[in-house]
């Protein structure tokens, strides 16, 4: 399956676009602070902030739990979203590109299924060796070792070939969820359900802490997805043309996989498996800043983080006394929309190329 994309937008237009996506990106996340069991209206969110940098310009929580509940709970809980979706995000979009397929995605080279087994292993043998750090450590050491895996077991000759790996992820994909399926029945009642409950994916008890560990690892993953961005437009011309104007294919694909395995695993690890924003948020983005990674990078990472803090709202809000499973939202939502893109996508080729 062939990129059927239109011609790119101006440079005027796509920073526009990253701009109305920031602005959303910060909407989105006063909304989502004030929304809850506890209402702060967005004045006192923003005076709040305000306050902590030193500017008392706005009006403080009226709340006597107002400042504790935003700084404690929402806060840490909202700024794990924003870095959980725009990791999935870019890692979507760096997958797209060296794939060369808009079906690509962060999934197939293994890393969701291997954190979810080693995340599946700590919860049934009850492993405690970090305390409470064990299962996402686990978590995000398994991604990397079956993203890994999958590279070296494709690799020939040297080489890797993108069919092969495809092939190859498939593969290990499915020995990973045999496992994870064994271990589920090795487990008692309350594992099964930890471990189902891990795999729909939810952002319920962040802490500071944990985004303080994951934003580090995010943000540098995302800095080198955009250092790569000019190369990976080169990839369009595919594996020969790329080589003849002096791109090395391989080293660049290995440095985007690992740029992938990284964002992936960081994502999933306190996290767990969130679907289809790595899916959909780069077709999406696509569609309004043009094919260019230098401009769909950062637009699928503001995109992801505004889907992921909207999906968690929801998550939170949709049902009284209830957190739903924000994975579970995502899927719902992301179907349709796949599926509306799919449907989109042949009525514009003709078919399928």
């Amino acid at each position: 399956m062939s990129l059927n994309l239109p011609l790119p937008p101006t440079a005027t237009s796509r920073t526009v676009v990253l701009g109305a996506l920031g602005a959303a990106l910060l909407v989105a996340v006063t909304v989502a602070a004030g929304a809850g069991q506890l209402h702060i209206p967005a004045g006192e969110v923003v005076g709040s902030v305000l306050h902590r940098l030193g500017l008392d310009l706005g009006t403080l929580p009226s709340h006597p739990q107002g400042e504790s509940t935003l700084w404690q709970v929402r806060f840490p809980r909202l700024a794990m979203a924003v870095l959980v979706g725009a990791s999935l995000g870019v890692a979507g979009a760096v997958m797209q590109g060296v794939f060369g397929n808009p079906l690509a995605e962060p999934g197939v080279v293994g890393v969701s299924a291997g954190a979810a087994l080693a995340a599946a292993a700590v919860i049934v043998f009850d492993l405690v060796a970090l305390g409470q750090w064990t299962l996402p450590v686990a978590a995000f050491l398994g991604g990397l070792v079956t993203t890994v895996a999958v590279y070296l077991l494709s690799r020939d000759g040297g080489r890797t070939e993108v069919v092969t790996l495809v092939l190859t992820g498939v593969a290990v994909n499915a020995m990973a969820g045999a496992a994870l399926a064994f271990l589920m029945f090795l487990g008692d009642t309350q594992a099964r359900e930890e471990i189902v409950f891990w795999q729909l994916g939810s952002l319920n008890g962040s802490r500071a802490e944990q985004v303080l560990i994951t934003a580090p690892v995010a943000l540098v993953g995302i800095a080198v997805a955009i250092l790569l961005s000019r190369r990976l437009d080169l990839l369009a011309l595919g594996d020969k043309g790329a080589r003849h104007v002096g791109v090395d294919v391989e080293r660049l694909r290995i440095a985007s996989i690992v740029v992938v395995a990284v964002l992936t695993a960081a994502a999933v690890a306190f996290a767990g498996i969130i679907a289809f924003v790595g899916l959909i948020i780069p077709h999406l983005m696509r569609m309004v800043v043009g094919p260019g990674h230098r401009a769909l990078v950062p637009a699928s990472a503001l995109g992801g983080a505004v889907l992921l803090v909207l999906a968690d709202l929801w998550a939170r809000t949709a049902i009284a006394y209830a957190d739903l499973p924000i994975g579970m939202l995502t899927s719902l939502v992301g179907g349709p929309v796949f599926f509306w893109l799919l449907r989109r996508a042949r009525r514009t080729a003709g078919g399928w190329a």
